[in-house]
């Protein structure tokens, strides 16, 4: 289903996500901020024309560039407004029926040099059927001054926004006497008389005015909370304020989160060049393809004439050649590149906001509990953290996150204080995994530091060119990758202490030690040093990487959220492998890790603590003041997980597969949601099914893990070939990589260039 024109959806369709979040059709609504509404209404000159229902939309929209303004104006005059910092002017003028004096105002605009406005927003009719006590004769004569109003707005139209506010309806039981005369049936023949004539007036597409016809449906939810029966409640126009916003502001601002009336990005030089190349693979390939089907053929057994029998074949199937390898890999990457484009920069499908409840969060994480644990299989080893272990923590870790951004749950605090933890202990098993294979292989080659930067960045880096995005947006790729090197750089220092070296004299135990608290003290002083970390990551070619909106303020904020938990992470592997080494823990099958009375108290430390720091996290009243707690003592509740889950012998010796599954997709689910379940990079949903939220859900996840899952297949087979074992070939493919992403450079400063 396609999104269609968004800004007609906008204004003339949608449906309340709980009682006050209005959701417009196909689209997301942006909510703006004062200084965006001041940015985009600079120097513009807004006018409201109309009766008291347009004075309460006109005061609704003053309050989104003041909030501090109040309703003080004169009830039946115009009413000006000046925001003298931005130069912007918003009047009121009070006409509450459709007649000559509207029309002979409006008529002004149109005639010599006199400015016009650039935003006209008009609507009446309520006083034509109070006034005429709701005659037929008054409903002829509205619509006649109507039809000679009508071109002179469509003239006005050809250089300015003019929006045609159709009459809300009311709710009957609550009006006064004077006003039980306004009937929703004589409001409804009022609106068919306008439409019918504002559309049949219009023949040019551009010169159109927009119906506004949205009001409508948000009053027949809200009217019945109406103070009079009459007027809507401020809830519900500062609705239609936001509304108006984004028709009008969207195509200027451009905010992410904003996807009614947003023009298609056009394609930039480097999108271009990308959509050139998986072209050539995917026709490279299939040129390929049909060669080797025409040599299968000809070498396919046939059948003997004279004896009746088959032969098998004289040669066996062919190798797979590199390139053919590589030419698969980038078409059925091209193809799940241009699913992605489609799904979140073109105006292909449908976005929506997110909404949160407590039930669209929790009932998904049970059904995936309960699924966990019915897929519960022995592991191939009992030892701690194991890899079947880490990759079921990784998995339930992930799926976890991912409810949690679909339902929008980081407006809820004590879930987003957990989430935040979850991320934690990703980064905690970053420090743990690298650190223990540094520790025991002793192997700081170059081989093995470019697997783990191309695995943890092909994808990431793709997503850049294709989706043109800065590479910090992807913000968790960029932190897990800096670490990965500031654990390398501090093992692989000299002097270099692995475990080897170590086990021949116990002091290098003591010099790794002090390598640990080296790190912990520059950690220490970059978090609290903002100018210094800047400064470290705003050189060149650094600040490439890790600026987002012509700064490193975010990549700085991130990397302070979570800044202690990977040494504490090395700092474990550290403790946990000595004490292996000793034989002082028992990993044998069903064996609990310590003796008993040890085991069991650590049992009861580990849950309480856990308990303790969950109620804390509830207890929560400032996100601030939380994250500024959480990077000491969120590895409070990382370890106490850890010890539950592997301290009882018959806990730790079954896993889940299920779970497991998915964390060996963990990076790729958590990096493809962003574009292809998601949508506008994360801040609303993808909707490929409208109207069955339920049934959308289901195919967009399909799709989307099955994505993610093809995604690491690609990544694992392409590492194989980029990055190979031989160093001279290594070297080689190296100094491929660095032209490339010179070459990258180049084409972006290029763009750059063009944009200014």
């Amino acid at each position: 289903f396609e999104g269609g024109d968004t800004c007609e959806y906008l204004l003339s369709s949608g449906r309340f996500l709980g009682e006050k979040v209005w959701q417009p059709h196909s689209c997301m609504m942006h909510k703006y901020k004062n200084s965006e509404a001041k940015n985009c209404l600079i120097d513009k000159h807004v006018v409201f024309i109309g009766d008291s229902r347009i004075r309460q939309l006109f005061y609704s929209f003053i309050k989104l560039i003041n909030p501090q303004v109040k309703e003080e104006g004169i009830k039946h005059g115009n009413i000006p407004f000046e925001d003298k910092s931005a130069s912007i002017k918003v009047d009121f003028l009070w006409y509450p029926e459709v007649n000559g004096s509207m029309r002979q105002r409006i008529k002004s605009w149109t005639e010599g040099s006199v400015a016009k406005p650039h935003i006209i927003v008009v609507g009446a009719a309520t006083w034509s059927i109070k006034i005429h006590n709701g005659s037929n004769e008054a409903l002829a004569q509205y619509k006649i001054n109507i039809t000679s109003i009508a071109p002179l707005l469509e003239k006005l139209a050809i250089s300015s926004d003019v929006y045609w506010v159709l009459q809300d309806p009311v709710y009957e039981d609550m009006l006064s006497e004077s006003r039980k005369m306004i009937t929703n049936e004589k409001i409804d023949a009022y609106n068919e008389a306008a439409v019918r004539i504002l559309n049949s007036s219009s023949r040019n597409s551009k010169a159109k005015v927009k119906v506004f016809s949205v009001s409508k449906l948000i009053a027949q939810e809200t009217i019945m909370k109406s103070a009079d029966g009459l007027h809507l409640p401020e809830s519900s126009r500062d609705t239609n304020a936001m509304i108006l916003m984004n028709v009008y502001c969207n195509k200027i601002m451009k905010p992410i989160d904003g996807s009614c009336c947003q023009p298609q990005p056009p394609l930039t030089l480097i999108q271009k060049i990308a959509f050139c190349f998986f072209t050539l693979s995917i026709i490279g390939y299939l040129i390929i393809s049909l060669i080797h089907r025409n040599n299968y053929r000809k070498n396919k057994s046939c059948t003997d004439l004279e004896s009746g029998e088959e032969k098998k074949p004289a040669i066996s199937t062919p190798h797979v050649s590199t390139l053919e390898m590589l030419l698969h890999c980038f078409c059925k990457l091209g193809l799940i590149m241009t699913y992605f484009y489609l799904c979140d920069r073109a105006n292909l499908f449908m976005k929506e906001n997110k909404f949160y409840t407590h039930s669209s969060f929790f009932i998904p994480i049970a059904y995936i509990l309960v699924l966990g644990v019915f897929y519960t299989e022995n592991t191939k080893e009992t030892k701690v953290l194991n890899r079947e272990q880490t990759d079921e923590w990784k998995g339930w870790m992930q799926l976890v996150i991912l409810i949690y951004h679909i339902s929008g749950a980081s407006t809820f605090l004590p879930v987003y204080m957990h989430i935040r933890v979850l991320v934690a202990a990703y980064l905690f098993q970053t420090g743990y995994g690298h650190f223990s294979y540094f520790w025991i292989k002793g192997d700081f080659g170059v081989y093995r530091v470019c697997q783990v930067l191309f695995r943890l960045n092909f994808l990431v880096v793709v997503l850049c060119i294709v989706m043109d995005r800065p590479y910090q947006f992807y913000y968790f790729v960029p932190l897990v990758t800096v670490w990965f090197m500031i654990i390398y750089a501090t093992l692989a220092v000299w002097p270099q202490i692995v475990q080897k070296k170590a086990n021949g004299n116990c002091l290098w135990h003591f010099g790794l030690l002090l390598k640990l608290i080296c790190l912990l003290t520059c950690i220490y002083f970059l978090s609290y040093s903002q100018g210094a970390f800047e400064k470290i990551f705003s050189f060149w070619p650094l600040s490439k990487c890790f600026e987002l909106n012509g700064n490193v303020y975010e990549w700085w904020f991130r990397w302070k959220l979570d800044r202690y938990v990977v040494f504490h992470g090395m700092l474990f592997a550290f403790i946990y492998l000595a004490l292996q080494k000793r034989q002082m823990i028992s990993e044998g099958k069903g064996d609990p890790l310590f003796s008993n009375r040890v085991s069991n108290a650590l049992l009861f430390i580990s849950i309480v603590s856990f308990l303790t720091y969950s109620i804390w996290a509830s207890s929560c009243k400032n996100k601030t003041e939380c994250n500024e707690l959480h990077p000491s003592v969120s590895v409070v509740q990382i370890l106490a997980f850890i010890l539950i889950r592997n301290i009882p012998g018959y806990v730790r010796s079954v896993y889940s597969s299920f779970f497991a599954w998915f964390g060996k997709i963990s990076l790729e689910l958590f990096i493809c949601q962003y574009h292809i379940w998601l949508a506008a990079d994360t801040k609303g949903i993808l909707v490929l099914i409208p109207g069955y939220p339920m049934f959308n859900v289901l195919v967009s996840t399909f799709i989307f893990v099955c994505v993610a899952h093809e995604i690491s297949q690609i990544t694992n087979d392409l590492a194989q070939i980029v990055v190979p074992k031989d160093n001279s070939t290594l070297l080689k493919r190296l100094l491929c990589i660095a032209g490339f992403f010179s070459g990258l450079h180049f084409f972006s400063a290029m763009q750059d260039q063009s944009r200014h």
